[in-house]
């Protein structure tokens, strides 16, 4: 049998959260599944050494339609190229009528959707309902994003030392979800008081002011940069820190997808999607909220109390 999975939502961390799904459906059809995703949910990064994956197809659309699957000739285009390669059975993580038609059209007998039409759910729970009920099992929420060993073997004696080794998630979707640099680079001084530590700091190209501010800074001696990485190459050095500690982004995502504990700022997305389907997160918010009250639009940067932050990460390291 061949399976097709469908995930059009964009970014790192929306794909790991899907993950425990795609991995359910493998497992249920005993079969390494195909993935339709957008090339900006580093899908072919993050499940480079995943099993359960068969194939990544990119999903080529833009908010201005320009992509080379948007539009009525785009859709026939990515019709086809589906079509070739004779899928039995697709699960759409989406409620698009145009995805639907697409599976009719590539002749895909058995399709699997979210209810068409809707407009909002949790993803998380949304994405948990519907593939329980599809392969009628149980599914953890708790992504796993898997790694070959000898990624791992070949960067192990970095990290055989005394050093707390830290991940800062500092970037942002968003400057109304980034906490102040400035706070980031005193919890670091603080932190190293405490313990002698190493800091990685999980930024790309586009972060480049940030990371240089930091690097520049009194800490900037314990630092290590991602920006020139490939998400592959950053796994693996996350995957042997002690703790993350930043904003909710992707890199939040892929430490708890590593079993990694993550301390994670929320102030202006919602916790309930977001910051709950993991153990291995632990949750900041701004004074004066909750977890249930802390959503989009929050605006509560300035009310992350860095206290509370220094706390957890000090009770989480010990």
């Amino acid at each position: 049998m061949k399976v097709l999975v469908i995930q059009p939502k964009i970014g790192m961390g929306d794909m790991i959260i899907y993950l425990p799904y795609i991995h359910a459906i493998s497992k249920k059809y005993n079969v390494p599944v195909s993935l339709l995703v957008k090339e900006n949910s580093r899908a072919k990064e993050l499940l480079a050494d995943d099993q359960s994956i068969f194939e990544i197809i990119f999903l080529d659309r833009t908010k201005n339609n320009s992509g080379s699957h948007d539009g009525i000739f785009g859709f026939f285009r990515l019709a086809r190229k589906i079509r070739e390669k004779n899928y039995d059975k697709v699960f759409i993580f989406n409620s698009s009528l145009r995805y639907f038609l697409l599976s009719k059209v590539a002749k895909i007998k058995n399709i699997s959707q979210y209810p068409l039409f809707r407009k909002k759910d949790n993803i998380v729970m949304s994405a948990k309902i519907f593939t329980e009920n599809e392969i009628n099992e149980i599914v953890s929420t708790q992504p796993h994003i898997t790694i070959n060993e000898n990624k791992l073997k070949i960067i192990e004696d970095r990290f055989l030392d005394n050093n707390k080794h830290i991940c800062l998630g500092f970037s942002a979707s968003g400057p109304t979800k980034r906490w102040d640099l400035e706070n980031y680079i005193k919890i670091c001084i603080e932190l190293n008081k405490k313990f002698p530590c190493k800091f990685y700091l999980a930024g790309g190209k586009d972060d480049k002011d940030l990371i240089n501010k930091i690097l520049n800074s009194s800490i900037g001696q314990l630092c290590t940069s991602f920006e020139n990485l490939k998400i592959s190459e950053t796994i693996p050095i996350i995957k042997n820190c002690n703790l993350y500690i930043g904003n909710d982004t992707g890199w939040l995502h892929i430490s708890s997808a590593l079993g990694v504990k993550s301390l994670a700022l929320f102030m202006d997305s919602p916790v309930e999607a977001y910051g709950k389907y993991s153990d291995n997160i632990y949750v900041v918010v701004p004074d004066g909220e909750t977890e249930s009250t802390t959503t989009h639009d929050t605006l509560g940067k300035e009310k992350i109390s860095f206290e509370e932050v220094f706390a957890k990460a000090i009770k989480l390291l010990n």
